[in-house]
């Protein structure tokens, strides 16, 4: 090539050089401008209070799916189809369901605009409180609020598309309690709390009034569930505005946990207990001893769990309660500890002879078992000792000191053994030792709680709830636990007759039925398996047709049914640690709207598209809730339906 040619070829290389490096500047430009100009667009809808895609702001690889909301529901499109970018989450709040589980009863109105927030920009500013232990309980409740959220913020993961999604809004969270001091949830406690929610210049600014403790920490859940995690910034989303007014229907709304069948470490007590504060329910019904072992290990009576705990590994100690009790109470709940008697006890009260109080209990795993109780070990308390009143009493001392709660109690009461106590007391008919017990029982119970009995002592349904002994209980003492099938005419007697009731039938809510049998020689005691579906639906305050005990003696006519709330049943023969989660939830949760606000009769589609979301918090918040159906179906939610 000659000279020239050669000077040609290098003018022409610089000259393409020049050319590729003004591209390159121009096309970075742009995207800085671009960029520069998304953000303050952003930034301006986001202080005008509108939410639109935040795509723009985001680096990395960009989502497969885009949830639009077209007609009042979410529908998916591949992200390469719509200029609008948009999380599944993100979708669901700003569509037309309000996600609140349970649905509140009062006014609802929620914004469709959402603004960023961050766990740490959240701030408590106690106006009004009655008393100091109320504001040190607002102050630690909030604390669980916000690592709610931290926990939440950090579920992003590593995999999330974060960035910089600009400015964020601090909240200042101010609480008004203007009723009782107590922070103690009691059976006359007004747990009804108002919420606003609302701009003030570059803050959010949320009022929550509420008549107690507890109604105010309502108020934290519901502000927790109108926050969520957008999954495509990686960053918490508040709705910019919301107003709420809301109280329950039912005073009472528990879950009972057997730990005596299997033993269940405290963590997982303490899980369970923030999973039933997300639902608002407020009773947790320890069912703490039975048959086959007592862990509880009281000052009061060392020697029942030193003979009745399956092991050092498997006992709650005094710290242990205490722990329990105290979140709870943070989260709004009361514990209710039962220990069972005259029957289901067993090998824990053997030490009497030993100790000089003579026999505390007959027929201690007598064989064959099917002839002396319901499921093995067999054992009941010997109803004319007079030291196993004593030692009730110093017990149920021990547990009202521990737990607080003193206006309520659970004697429990079920399933005893008449022809254990005919072998040993010959000259007396067994129901009316059974009858005798109970009232000593009771007596023992005002002894312990300073001279006086609770407002509700709670007995489960049984033979000693039927005619002619119903009658022989009175009705200003003792309130009744019914856990018979819903149509049984004994669970109607007990309404009609009038006696306050906390409902939890076996052919709706005992969540242990349907597993099959775990004994050779028997079908098991329920079934078949409730389904979430049935579990809502079932609203055992709706009478059906006449009454079953209409002429009945000693039943007035038109009796009050006096239902203060109900309680899901988890029994544990079958079920051991590290099952419980996917076992209860979301099936209480369930529960827990029927019992707040029984506001829909059945399962409808907004009731899936909310359970669903509250399912999502959950699994958030470290609880291992079962889902609802496919995840195909959380991302097509009506196209299951």
């Amino acid at each position: 090539m000659s000279r020239w040619g050669e000077a040609l070829g290098r003018g022409a290389s610089a000259q393409f050089a020049r050319v590729g490096r003004m591209r390159r500047a121009l096309v970075i430009l742009a995207a800085v401008a671009c960029t520069a100009a998304a953000l303050l667009y952003w930034r301006q809808q986001t202080d005008e209070g509108m939410h639109r895609p935040l795509h723009s702001l985001y680096a990395g690889v960009e989502p497969q799916w885009s949830w639009i909301c077209q007609q009042d529901r979410c529908e998916r499109f591949l992200a390469s189809e719509t200029n609008v970018l948009q999380s599944l989450p993100t979708c669901n709040m700003l569509c037309s369901s309000t996600q609140l589980w349970p649905q509140p009863t009062g006014r609802v109105s929620l914004a469709t605009a959402a603004v960023p927030v961050r766990a740490n920009g959240f701030s408590l500013h106690v106006i009004a409180s009655p008393s100091s232990l109320v504001t040190e309980h607002l102050h630690e409740a909030f604390a669980l609020f916000k690592e709610d959220l931290t926990k939440l913020e950090r579920s992003a993961g590593s995999d999330s598309r974060r960035g910089d999604i600009g400015y964020t809004r601090n909240v200042l969270v101010h609480i008004f309690v203007n009723g009782t001091g107590d922070p103690r949830l009691r059976l006359d406690t007004d747990e009804s709390y108002k919420l606003s929610l609302k701009p003030a210049g570059h803050n959010l600014v949320v009022d929550i009034t509420a008549h107690s403790f507890p109604g105010a920490r309502h108020g934290f859940e519901t502000l927790s569930q109108i926050i969520w995690l957008d999954p495509y910034a990686g960053s918490l989303l508040i709705l910019e505005a919301a107003t709420i007014n809301d109280a329950p229907k039912f005073s009472y709304r528990g879950l009972l946990l057997d730990t005596a069948r299997n033993y269940f470490p405290v963590n997982e007590i303490i899980r369970t207990i923030d999973a039933m504060a997300s639902c608002k329910l407020n009773t947790f019904h320890w069912h703490v001893s039975d048959s086959q072992s007592f862990p509880l290990k009281l000052d009061s009576a060392p020697q029942l769990a030193q003979y009745g705990a399956y092991g050092p590994g498997a006992i709650y100690t005094v710290e242990d309660v205490k722990a329990i009790v105290r979140r709870a109470k943070l989260r709004g709940i009361r514990v209710l500890i039962e220990v069972d008697a005259p029957a289901h006890v067993g090998r824990a009260w053997t030490w009497g002879p030993s100790a000089g109080l003579g026999h505390l209990a007959h027929c201690v795993e007598l064989e064959p078992w099917s002839t002396w109780c319901g499921e093995p070990p067999c054992g009941q308390l010997n109803p004319k000792n007079p030291h196993v009143y004593e030692l009730l009493e110093r017990i149920y001392a021990e547990i009202i000191q521990l737990t607080g709660v003193d206006d309520i109690f659970h004697l429990g009461g079920d399933e005893v053994s008449e022809r254990c106590w005919s072998q040993h007391f010959n000259d007396t008919d067994p129901m009316d030792l059974w009858l005798e017990f109970t009232k000593k029982a009771m007596h023992s119970l005002e002894r312990a709680n300073g001279g006086r009995a609770p407002e509700m002592t709670l007995l489960w349904s049984s033979r000693l709830t039927r005619t002619p002994y119903l009658e022989k209980l009175d009705k200003k003492r003792y309130g009744i636990h019914i856990w018979g099938a819903s149509q049984w005419q004994e669970s109607r007697a007990v309404l009609d007759a009038g006696y306050r009731s906390i409902i939890s039938h076996v052919d709706a809510w005992y969540l242990d039925c349907g597993f099959g049998s775990w004994r050779d020689s028997s079908d098991g005691h329920c079934g078949p398996y409730r389904s979430w579906q049935q579990v809502y639906e079932h609203r055992p305050w709706i009478e059906e047709g006449p009454s079953l005990t209409a002429g009945m003696p000693g039943v007035e006519p038109a009796s009050p049914w006096r239902i203060e709330g109900g309680a899901t049943c988890q029994w544990t023969e079958q079920l051991g640690p590290g099952g419980l989660d996917a076992r209860v939830w979301p099936r209480t949760a369930a529960v827990a709207e029927r019992l707040w606000s029984d506001s829909n009769e059945r399962a409808e589609a907004d009731v899936y598209l909310r359970l669903d979301t509250h399912r999502t918090r959950m699994v958030a918040r470290g609880v291992r809730a079962a889902p609802l159906w496919p995840r195909w179906c959380s991302h097509n939610p009506h196209q299951c339906l």
